[in-house]
């Protein structure tokens, strides 16, 4: 073949057919992928899988071992209460009170009163909460961590809590709580963001139906408590991604009350994997 056809025909190799070549791999890559625009190995493919949100975490489309939840360590900062140098807990709040000359009817006192009642009432259940309501709490009252078996004993649950203590029997419970709660939630504090945290809703009352509907419905981690005014716990009730965040295994059930004479007083306590739990 004569130099110079030759040198025509790998000009004609170099414009024409390498660039074809190069396309045909990148297909190829592609098709693997069904993502990229390029060749990438198998391992890129699966770490770069097709993202669900839920919430505040992410989970994977994919291989099951990579992780779907990831919780915060190390210590929690809590805003200062408005009044942390007059009480700090339900004993402390009744001497203030008194020693005051607080209005007992007042809507400031039965509030601040059953937020240390709930307080005291949930710690009975593995909660330890701080009372941090103030005009720029963001209608958070309680701020804490939760320690359940279901997580690692150095990583509780982080829970925020939002007490609704209403002045009349009559007071409804309205679908509207929930929403607000929702709020709560995305305004949360620092340390009570992203993954493992779940808000709860506490009244006086069981929830409605369109309540518990609103619950179901909702998009983020939450729940719902009944306590009563003299911190007796009479419902308890979380929906599913609250469980994907770390409440999977556990359940609420009845219990005779210990102390009750006539035996027909309950009172409610944890399960885990179906069996009484004790924190």
């Amino acid at each position: 073949m004569p130099r110079k056809t030759y040198r025509i025909l790998s000009i004609f190799f170099a414009i024409f057919l390498q660039p074809q070549e190069k396309k045909k791999a990148a297909s190829a890559g592609k098709e693997r992928c069904g993502m990229f625009q390029y060749p990438v190995s198998l391992a890129g493919c699966l770490r770069s899988l097709p993202t669900k949100r839920h919430g505040k975490h992410i989970r994977i489309r994919g291989p099951s071992s990579f992780p779907t939840r990831f919780l915060t360590s190390g210590a929690l900062h809590y805003p200062d209460a408005p009044s942390k140098d007059q009480h700090h807990d339900l004993a402390s709040y009744i001497a203030y009170a008194e020693r005051t000359g607080l209005d007992v009817e007042s809507t400031v006192f039965v509030g601040t009163h059953y937020e240390y009642h709930v307080a005291s009432t949930l710690g009975i259940l593995g909660f330890d909460l701080r009372r941090i309501g103030g005009h720029s709490d963001k209608g958070i009252d309680l701020l804490g961590t939760w320690g359940l078996p279901s997580t690692p004993k150095d990583l509780p649950l982080r829970v925020l809590l939002q007490c609704k203590a209403f002045s009349t029997p009559k007071s409804r419970i309205s679908p509207q709580y929930i929403r607000e709660l929702e709020g709560a939630y995305l305004g949360a504090p620092a340390g009570w963001r992203g993954s493992g945290v779940i808000a709860f809703l506490v009244t006086q009352r069981p929830a409605t139906k369109g309540v518990r509907e609103a619950l179901a419905h909702s998009r983020w981690p939450l729940g719902y408590v009944s306590c009563s005014g003299e911190g007796m716990l009479e419902q308890m009730l979380w929906n599913r991604k609250a469980e994907e965040e770390g409440l999977e295994g556990m359940g609420v059930t009845a219990k005779l009350s210990d102390d009750d004479r006539h035996g027909d007083a309950q009172r409610l306590v944890l399960t885990w994997k179906g069996r009484p739990y004790s924190p």
